[in-house]
């Protein structure tokens, strides 16, 4: 990609402190701070901000760039701005900031949003919308995203992400606004709010964290106010996504009586670290066997897959109600 003078500006002062950047910017006039800080957000919320990119720029700041362990851009811009504007000024940039980003690029946001909570949100939403979405962020996301689709939902959308390119940019703005609104809507970031799994999911695991008498005491106590918050609660202790979490002994005891198939279809679309880690805990010989069944399998169900998981998950949870399971420390 060809940068823009200010862009390469915008770089050079990535590679610096905040501090620094900041002296180096007095007597700068406001208008041509804001428009570098702009620069400098839409190169890091683009992922354009990189080692060789930057090496092309400067040369001479290429071994401080490689020695950061990354780069905390709103920090840097908010010390930036306050240390060379004051901070009332700062602030009032920072929010034109955001706002130019979101005209240059509307689907910035979307492109960071979690995976579950964005494929929740685009499923519900009509397939030209989905289409046109997924059309901007890259294939691996799109796919992954995709996966989680009942069929129906999978074909209407992929049908129509070839006439994606024929939306206009104000369709676009539109779709990239309403869906940013749902995604706010729907994880309560908009007014922090915690939605009712969320918090529900936030209780199990630190219930799942207790003993398994005191564990059982506070769930009987949650039986006895709301029954079924309880069952969620109860269910959400361990789920399909924290098998990478789960102890390489635990996970090996709980693959031990799962059927290949079982396993095979489990494994169709799932995450790879999910794949690597039960594939890491059977044998080379049941490893094999998964692989050949999976060659072998027709394009298996959403409810079938969801069967094969749900076998594991099953006695993952009983392993746990006995306290035999155990999770790795962070």
């Amino acid at each position: 990609m060809v940068l823009s003078g200010k862009q390469r500006a915008a770089m050079l002062l990535m590679g610096l402190d905040a501090l620094t950047a900041a002296e180096l910017l007095k007597g700068v006039p406001p208008e041509t701070v804001q428009e570098l800080a702009v620069e400098l957000a839409y190169l890091d919320a683009s992922g354009l901000c990189n080692p060789k990119q930057s090496t092309e720029v400067a040369v001479q700041f290429c071994t401080l760039l490689e020695k950061q362990s990354g780069f905390h851009c709103q920090s840097f811009l908010d010390t930036m701005l306050k240390s060379t504007l004051g901070k009332d000024k700062a602030d009032l940039i920072q929010t034109q900031i955001q706002s130019l980003l979101k005209k240059r690029d509307p689907f910035i946001s979307i492109r960071s949003a979690d995976l579950t909570t964005l494929a929740a949100v685009l499923e519900k939403e009509h397939p030209q919308a989905t289409a046109v979405v997924l059309s901007e962020l890259t294939p691996k996301r799109s796919s992954e995203i995709l996966s989680r689709f009942d069929e129906g939902v999978q074909l209407s959308t992929v049908s129509r992400m070839a006439e994606a390119a024929n939306v206009s940019p104000e369709a676009k703005q539109r779709i990239a606004e309403m869906v940013c609104e749902r995604l706010e809507s729907f994880s309560g970031s908009g007014d922090g709010v915690m939605q009712p799994e969320q918090s529900l999911r936030k209780v199990a695991m630190i219930l799942r964290n207790l003993g398994k008498d005191l564990r059982e005491g506070l769930l009987n106590a949650i039986q006895e106010k709301d029954s079924d918050a309880a069952e969620k609660v109860a269910s959400l202790m361990v789920v399909w996504d924290d098998i990478p979490s789960v102890t390489d002994r635990s996970m090996q005891e709980a693959l031990r009586g799962v059927d290949s198939q079982k396993i095979a279809l489990a494994l169709v679309k799932a995450e790879d670290e999910i794949v690597a880690k039960i594939k890491a805990n059977i044998s080379e010989r049941a490893a094999a066997s998964i692989e050949e069944e999976m060659s072998l399998m027709s394009t298996p169900k959403k409810t079938e897959i969801q069967d094969g998981r749900n076998e594991i998950i099953t006695i993952l949870r009983e392993m746990n109600e006995k306290d035999e399971l155990n999770f790795i420390e962070e």
